[in-house]
C-alpha cells in the first residue's frame, strides 16, 4: 500500500500523501525523538522532513529506496538542527514511558538505564546507533543516508558502543561512601 501512496504522491496526489503522510509520520517522530531527545524539536523535525518529502518527491527515482530515503532527510534535518543548537542548548532531555514506539522488550530499570547511558552520547553517535539497532540499517546504508564513508560509520558505532558500555558499567559499580560502599 505504501507503494502505491508514493507512486500517487510522486505525481501531486494531495490526498495520497495525506495518507502517506499518516503512515509514517510516527515513525518520522520517534526517530527524531531518540535523536533530538526533546519532543517538541522532534516534532519540529518530523514535521520539516514530511514537506521536504512532498516537495522533494518528485526527484525520487527508485521509490523502493523511499523509506531509507525519508529516513535521510530526517536525520538530515536533525543534524542541522543540532548545529543551530550547538552551544545555545547543551542539555538532553529524556524520553517519555509514553514514546509512539514503545519498547516493550526491556524493563523499566534496562530501559532507565540505558537512557542514562543514550545521555553520555553525541547526537552523531546517538544517529548511527539508532540507525542500526533501532532501524536494523546496514553499515553501507548508514554511510550513504549519513554521506558519510562506511568507515566512519564504524568509527563512530566502535565509539558510541564503548561510551554505552562504560556508563552500564559505571551504572552496574556499586557506590563508594567514604571509603566504604553503599
Amino acid at each position: 500500500m505504501e507503494r502505491y501512496l508514493v507512486q500517487r504522491s510522486q505525481r501531486g496526489d494531495r490526498h495520497a500523501f495525506a495518507e502517506l503522510a499518516a503512515a509514517i509520520g510516527d515513525r518520522l517522530y520517534g526517530v527524531a525523538h531518540r535523536i533530538m531527545r526533546d519532543p517538541e524539536v522532534a516534532g519540529d523535525m518530523a514535521q520539516q522532513t514530511l514537506v521536504k518529502i512532498w516537495r522533494d518527491l518528485p526527484t525520487l527515482r527508485d521509490i523502493d529506496r523511499f523509506d531509507a530515503w525519508s529516513y535521510r532527510l530526517l536525520v538530515n534535518a536533525c543534524r542541522d538542527e543540532m548545529r543551530r543548537q550547538r552551544g545555545s542548548r547543551n542539555h538532553l532531555q529524556l524520553v517519555d514511558q509514553d514514546s509512539p514506539i514503545p519498547d516493550v522488550s526491556l524493563s523499566i530499570a534496562d530501559r532507565d538505564q540505558l537512557d542514562r547511558g543514550f545521555r553520555h552520547l553525541s547526537p552523531e553517535h546517538r544517529t548511527v546507533i539508532i540507525l542500526q539497532y533501532y532501524l536494523d540499517y546496514s553499515t553501507a546504508e548508514i554511510s550513504t543516508m549519513l554521506d558519510v564513508p562506511v568507515g566512519t560509520v564504524r568509527s563512530r558505532l566502535h565509539y558510541a558502543k564503548r561510551v554505552l558500555r562504560a556508563a552500564l558499567e559505571a551504572d552496574a559499580r556499586p557506590a563508594i561512601d567514604g571509603g566504604r560502599s553503599a
